[in-house]
């Protein structure tokens, strides 16, 4: 199973940027597909969760209000719009897969120690002052 990532870069706070997570080998919509971040020095953080036979998501309380999660079949692709950007959001963000509960998140998928069973390399995504 294989992940990509892509759309992180440089922005200023206050600005906004759109994730993408898509793979080569597999329909995404099979999948609950996760996204988490990990800043330097910081444990890893769950965020959000989307389903992939009805879409329902899932969306951590730190950044509720700012981040979305929404996917686009026909692209085969999970996005993940961040908005209202700050500095604290600075970190490799990753998307990932999980297995085994026919394409719908679980409950704790977007707890911090969860474990997808398939990750994408990353995406670094800054935000300056």
């Amino acid at each position: 199973v294989q992940l990509v990532e892509s759309g992180g870069g440089l922005v200023q706070a206050g600005g906004s940027l759109r994730l993408s997570c898509t793979s080569s080998l597999f329909p995404v919509h099979n999948y609950a597909i996760t996204w988490f971040r990990q800043a330097p020095g910081k444990e890893r953080e769950g965020l959000s969760c989307i389903s992939g036979p009805d879409g329902s998501t899932y969306v951590a309380d730190s950044v509720k209000g700012r981040f979305s999660i929404s996917s686009d079949n026909a692209k085969n692709t999970v996005y993940l719009q961040m908005n209202t950007l700050k500095p604290k959001d600075t970190a490799v963000y990753y998307c990932a897969a999980v297995d085994g509960f026919g394409g719908y998140c679980p409950p704790d998928s977007i707890q911090d120690e969860y474990e997808p069973d398939f990750w994408g390399q990353g995406t670094q995504v800054t935000v300056s002052s």
